[in-house]
């Protein structure tokens, strides 16, 4: 909550600028007059700052916490003590990618200051392979998936600082379905081996749950990037754009991203193989009791499966197609 609350106080502050210096805060109103006020100079903590990066700034941190970027993350990690159903809608859709929607939805203010964009460029490519980092290391089968989220993020934060904003709201709208079909079907599995979230304690489960392990297969292959998935027609573009910019900062994060991607191929792989292809670890009364969860959770998975891997192809040209005003 505290992490959070940063993040909400650099938001007002943002938002308590735009009101200052522009009389409104309604989208329309700031975006149109934001050219007139280019030069103009803010006086904050009786430091001068230029008002549009200023703005930028603080609207910034607002993203920064709620999207967890590198410095504000560590609130995502541990949310995962709570129900899997609750953490996979804070992931997929509801809460970390309201700072990804907050750049992108602002992006006639952040064209106009360079240095804010090289900053959202940075932080983000660095959280992109900080967190993909981190969770090769866990143990936790939640907390790998939430590290994941976390490096996600970082994937469409970097993509909006290089002014690639649709390719970055493509990502997110990706990302939100085989997301949320990873933490349902982690779900799944916690839910089989009585409530055990150690990794280390499984192993075997391939032929105990084998409708689960299906969809954490075809979830985390969306996740890697795996050819015509959901997440290639996304992550791949995303990786294409930087290196396409030709600045120093896209090269940064071509080269960030293109180590975190293999670092997700990584810990994806390791997540399947300690869950269900090696040897198993855990108490034998509890995996020989392990079943398939009851027909209310399989279809909840088998719903999130179909967009995992059809809409990355069906919804690319309208997000991201040639000429598309998305």
């Amino acid at each position: 909550m505290v992490l959070n609350r940063i993040g909400d106080f650099g938001l007002v502050i943002g938002i308590l600028i735009i009101f200052v210096e522009y009389r409104a805060v309604d989208y329309a109103t700031v975006f149109a007059v934001t050219p007139i006020l280019t030069n103009k100079v803010f006086s904050f903590l009786s430091f001068n700052f230029d008002l549009i990066s200023i703005i930028c700034f603080f609207l910034f941190i607002g993203a920064v916490g709620k999207s967890a970027q590198l410095g504000l993350h560590t609130w995502l990690p541990d949310a995962m003590e709570g129900p899997t159903p609750v953490s996979a809608l804070i992931h997929a859709a509801t809460m970390v990618t309201a700072g990804v929607f907050l750049i992108a939805r602002t992006s006639p203010l952040f064209e106009y200051t360079s240095s804010m964009l090289s900053l959202v460029t940075v932080v983000g490519a660095c959280t992109a392979f900080f967190a993909a980092t981190v969770g090769l290391l866990q143990n936790d089968l939640k907390r790998v998936i939430a590290y994941s989220t976390c490096s996600q993020l970082g994937y469409m934060v970097f993509a909006c600082g290089l002014s690639n904003y649709s390719v970055g709201v493509f990502h997110l709208v990706n990302h939100a379905f085989f997301k949320a079909l990873l933490f349902l079907g982690a779900g799944s599995i916690i839910h089989a081996v009585a409530d055990e979230q150690d990794m280390r304690k499984m192993g075997g489960l391939k032929k105990l749950v084998p409708f689960t392990y299906s969809m954490m297969v075809i979830g985390s292959l969306a996740l890697i990037g795996f050819p015509f998935l959901t997440g290639f027609y996304s992550k791949d573009v995303i990786l294409e754009v930087a290196y396409g910019k030709y600045t120093l900062e896209g090269h940064f994060s071509y080269i960030l991203g293109t180590v975190g991607a293999f670092l997700t191929a990584f810990y994806s792989t390791r997540l399947v193989y300690l869950t269900f292809l090696c040897r198993p670890n855990g108490y034998k009364s509890v995996i020989c009791k392990a079943y398939d969860s009851s027909y209310q959770i399989c279809i909840s998975l088998l719903l999130l499966v179909i967009p995992s891997v059809l809409i990355g192809f069906y919804a690319k040209d309208m997000i991201i197609g040639f000429g598309s005003d998305f």
